[in-house]
């Protein structure tokens, strides 16, 4: 009998498609990931509904209540100082290089389906890893695609994108056939949760920038048309491509985050139509469901809540460039580009 390492954070999803690899046959045994450490240096979230927080006593107990119901076992991995190291430094280091980074992503490359499982594996064996994740996973040739989840709007590929080819090759995602009422169904028909329990969980429950440890600066806010001071701020890492809220500014029409200068401290902002690009150039690439591009029309996500739209990609000396057919918003270097064909995630690019 094949082993299941199902990875668990006590919500619906993860319980459910644990619950389903059971019954597909599988021996399974559950994982959870601690990320907080007690002596961190980064300060504790405002919100408890996030996965970067101290107490994790409640989700703990619910997994291990469901654990019991379903005669599986539960193991625990410390990845707190892993998770300082490559997620949340690099999470700093791009906020204040005037980079928004996704740390949602280098944390599923990195720690959950990287570090969590080198260390399981130093006391465990087991076939594949599993967790709740709307998505995907086909054989497509000689390559492992991912690919987009049934449920549209519950879609995790974006978040995904980042997964190498062998990390894929021993991944299973039970609940990528299904929508998600259909799971919360299930879940309700287990006694899992109470029905209609709510599941909301970002990176960090707080201002981003707490996490930065950098005391406030003044500097300028400046219009990009013509350079004019019309404002003043306390540090450009408090800001973001597209921000429309929080500046601060009476002006005759709406105004908009255009860009950062991290040197100067200055934040420069403009109208919406100032808000539009036409192309974007990504490097340090990961190849999903090819190993190059073939030059023409692909769809385009430049963020998680995207639909995504077309646009004419191609290689370049850095990685890609995608040329859209009609003006994408907010453009913002440090997030994902990822290019999909259908729904086949073809590679994820960091946006430059």
């Amino acid at each position: 009998m094949r082993k299941v390492l199902v990875g668990l954070s006590g919500g619906i999803d993860s319980s459910v498609a644990m619950y389903l690899l059971q019954k597909q046959g599988y021996e399974v045994e559950g994982i959870t990931m601690l990320i907080w450490s007690k002596d961190s240096p980064y300060p504790a979230p405002v919100s408890p509904n996030s996965c970067y927080n101290p107490d994790k006593s409640e989700d703990l107990a619910k997994i291990d209540e469901i654990c019991t119901k379903l005669g599986v076992r539960h193991h625990v991995v410390d990845c707190s100082r892993l998770y300082e190291r490559n997620v949340l430094a690099n999470f700093r280091s791009e906020y204040m290089n005037a980079r928004t980074p996704n740390p949602c992503i280098w944390c599923n490359a990195l720690i959950k389906f990287g570090a969590m499982l080198d260390i399981a594996r130093e006391t465990l064996d087991f076939d594949f890893f599993a967790t709740g994740h709307y998505a995907r996973i086909s054989k497509c040739g000689d390559r492992f695609c991912l690919m987009k989840a049934v449920d549209g709007k519950k879609d995790q590929s974006y978040f995904l994108s980042r997964l190498s080819q062998k990390q894929l090759s021993t991944t299973l995602f039970p609940l990528g056939d299904y929508t998600k009422d259909e799971i919360r169904r299930i879940d309700e028909s287990l006694g899992f949760h109470a029905p209609g329990a709510v599941e909301s969980q970002d990176f960090y429950g707080g201002d981003y920038s707490d996490l930065l440890s950098t005391p406030d600066r003044k500097g300028d806010i400046v219009l990009v048309d013509d350079g004019r001071k019309i404002g003043e701020h306390r540090g450009f890492w408090h800001y973001t491509i597209g921000q429309r809220k929080g500046l601060g500014i009476a002006w005759s029409e709406p105004l908009y985050v255009i860009s950062l200068d991290p040197l100067a401290n200055r934040v420069y902002v403009g109208t919406k139509e100032r808000t539009f690009s036409s192309s974007l150039m990504a490097g340090n690439v990961n190849y999903v469901g090819s190993d190059g591009f073939d030059s023409r029309v692909y769809t385009v996500k430049i963020r998680s809540t995207s639909s995504g739209t077309p646009a004419f990609v191609s290689s370049t000396d850095e990685g890609f460039r995608a040329d859209f057919l009609s003006p994408v918003m907010a453009l913002t270097p440090g997030q994902s580009a990822v290019v999909y064909d259908g729904d086949v995630v073809i590679a994820n690019g960091i946006i430059l």
